[in-house]
């Protein structure tokens, strides 16, 4: 009996943990703004403007998301987390989303309790090293020091390749983007380590991009995208398509500038059901039948969003690679809107 009422008890207590935020959109459109989480500061991906405003890859993320609920990118509050403090940001509620480059695993999945809604970017980590050092390959760093973010799967993956190619290595614990970069310019690490894309993102930072070479070797899988908390499914679903909307609108040519006109209605059923004209979509999702024409003229399609803060116009110079649709050999893939 004893055990039972002990079991019951801790059932109830999940339940009232669950219960407290099975409904996120209520409780977003009851405070009127999104609180999203993004990272400390990387270029391209999550940065301040001039005028003080969250700007990048990652937010551009949050403000889909606030203009398909509220019709108004600007309604997104933003919260700075670490590799340490992202995660207990999201599950205390302290945050509705987090959009940052958190990749999606096995133990974080399942152990966490966190819902990843999609991927929306595909990296893998590598090594950045001072063109000084005269290195050329990862596998040529036994004995280095190596700046490393704490709390995250780099800091796994490192351990991993460094003991798999039978090397040693002096790590140099930092908590943010900015202090690696800190730390690694004043030589206190020979090596910087990160995914691929924050190394092409700190690297356009520096005074001399080109006294810094990023070795050839990615040594893992890196699939990023947004997040969510356990036990709000329709919170979950509304991310997702969000996120979808964005990668089935560049292949289907839906821009940010001719979005509106698309809505009227067109020649693709596809379009026209995403776009509010055909069906009743926004009814599944508690939302009105233009949200993902809000969504889509808040920053544009995936591809737009991409030339914009990282693409190969910009100071990051990111290719698309396995960041290219589906239908131009790359991995950017959504499910039919239908």
């Amino acid at each position: 009996m004893k055990v039972s009422r002990l079991f019951l008890g801790v059932a109830a207590a999940s339940l009232v943990a669950s219960a407290a935020y099975a409904d996120t959109l209520s409780d977003v459109q009851a405070k009127g703004f999104l609180q999203c989480g993004v990272s400390t500061g990387v270029a391209g991906f999550a940065f301040t403007d001039d005028a003080g405003n969250w700007q990048g890859f990652d937010p551009a993320v949050c403000q889909a998301v606030a203009a398909a609920i509220f019709g108004d990118a600007s309604k997104t509050k933003y919260t700075p987390t670490t590799g340490k403090t992202r995660f207990e940001a999201l599950k205390s509620g302290e945050i509705d989303m987090l959009a940052r480059n958190t990749t999606w695993t096995y133990s974080r999945d399942v152990d966490l309790k966190l819902s990843f809604t999609g991927i929306n970017y595909y990296d893998g980590q590598g090594f950045m090293v001072p063109k000084g050092l005269g290195v050329s390959s990862a596998k040529e760093l036994d004995g280095a020091s190596v700046c490393i973010q704490t709390g995250t799967t780099t800091e796994l993956n490192l351990a991993d390749f460094f003991r798999t190619n039978n090397m040693s290595y002096e790590p140099v614990p930092i908590e943010t983007n900015a202090e690696a970069r800190q730390n690694y310019q004043a030589g206190r690490c020979d090596v910087y380590t990160t995914d691929a894309s924050g190394l092409a993102a700190t690297r356009a930072t520096f005074e001399n991009p080109a006294d810094h070479v990023i070795l050839p070797e990615i040594i893992s899988k890196e699939p990023l995208g947004p997040l969510v908390r356990h036990g709000d499914d329709n919170w979950a679903d509304l991310v997702r398509w969000t996120l979808n909307v964005l990668i089935i609108a560049e292949e289907l040519g839906v821009t940010q500038d001719n979005v509106m006109e698309m809505a009227k209605g067109t020649d693709n059923p596809e379009i026209n059901r995403m776009l509010g004209a055909e069906g009743s979509y926004g009814d599944m999702l508690g939302l009105p039948a233009d949200w993902a024409v809000h969504a889509i003229k808040a920053g544009g399609n995936y591809g737009e969003i991409f030339a914009r803060f990282i693409g190969t116009e910009t100071d990051i110079g990111l290719e698309r690679g396995l960041n290219e649709l589906w239908t131009k050999g790359g991995l950017i893939y959504a499910p039919p809107f239908r």
